[in-house]
């Protein structure tokens, strides 16, 4: 281990000691990539303090990430965790430059289809209604009709359905800290109002005592996997996971706006602020099955 990449290393977990923005999975990928460049840095710059990283040194990983044949949306994560730690450094002494101005191949707007069909759902739920699973059902419901993440599912517990319930809404912290608030559809009330008539105050959802959440959400992974080959569609070749429920609701809130009257750009920006995130190449990813979200002859004009 190099003296550069000591002092590089010492530098690094001073800044992540003080770090609390976004998740604990977000910080632990961020400092993994930043780990990673300040080998890089150490190996070929004999850089000594992150505070001179310059854009020659971002542009240079870049192409090395590249050539290790690296996926774009790795690169992507990789070059933002950078990015994050430089902004919290005191004083650094260049600008780091955009993704833009580092030739990186751009990701696919249209991602795969991972919709669900209105009897896919229905098969998974009579599965989990035969076994007695009210709380497998309650969070398929809320995959599918309030879009939330599997992660975002079992951390809810009593204080946040009672408040839910009284304003119609559910106030969800999410990826990357970011909190956002989603409507509540009808066909929840009675769902969550079961679950408080039976779980004590203070206590999660769908975690019972003593079980860690990440079992919690194993156990829920597990039923899909072995009841989606029964559930899914017989000439269906789209993957059938948890996400994909949020794929399914973000297409029906496309639609739903489209009806509405707002343009093909307007309804992704509402989709994407439901989602909890402000991307609309993501929103795009997520809209497959609508083509996008954009027609050919706007395709142009957005591009």
């Amino acid at each position: 281990m190099s003296k550069q990449y000591q002092n590089l290393m010492s530098q690094l977990d001073r800044l992540h000691r003080h770090n609390r923005q976004g998740s604990y999975r977000t910080r632990a990928r961020y400092y993994e990539a930043m780990q990673r460049f300040c080998r890089f840095l150490a190996d070929r710059y004999r850089l000594e303090r992150l505070a001179n990283i310059a854009p020659k040194h971002l542009v240079a990983y870049a192409a090395f990430l590249q050539d290790a044949g690296k996926a774009p949306s790795t690169i992507k994560t990789d070059l933002a965790a950078i990015r994050f730690y430089h902004d919290r450094m005191d004083h650094p002494r260049y600008e780091l430059p955009g993704n833009e101005l580092l030739a990186l191949p751009r990701r696919s707007f249209l991602g795969v289809d991972r919709t669900w069909s209105p009897a896919e759902f229905s098969r998974m739920l009579s599965y989990a209604l035969e076994l007695g699973r009210e709380d497998i059902i309650t969070v398929l419901h809320l995959g599918r009709y309030m879009a939330l993440r599997i992660h975002e599912c079992y951390r809810l517990d009593t204080a946040a359905a009672a408040r839910a319930l009284r304003e119609d809404a559910l106030t969800v912290k999410g990826k990357g800290g970011l909190v956002r608030t989603v409507p509540l559809p009808p066909i929840l009330v009675p769902r969550l109002q079961r679950h408080l008539a039976e779980i004590p105050r203070g206590h999660k959802l769908f975690v019972p005592d003593g079980v860690p959440t990440h079992q919690a959400i194993q156990e829920l992974q597990a039923f899909i996997r072995v009841h989606r080959a029964f559930a899914q569609d017989p000439d269906s070749t789209r993957p059938m996971t948890f996400h994909g429920l949020r794929h399914t609701c973000a297409a029906q809130w496309y639609r739903e706006s489209i009806q509405a009257g707002r343009t093909p750009y307007e309804a992704r920006l509402a989709v994407s602020r439901l989602l909890g995130h402000g991307r609309d190449d993501v929103t795009r990813i997520y809209l497959a099955s609508e083509k996008g979200g954009v027609r050919h002859d706007e395709a142009a004009h957005l591009l």
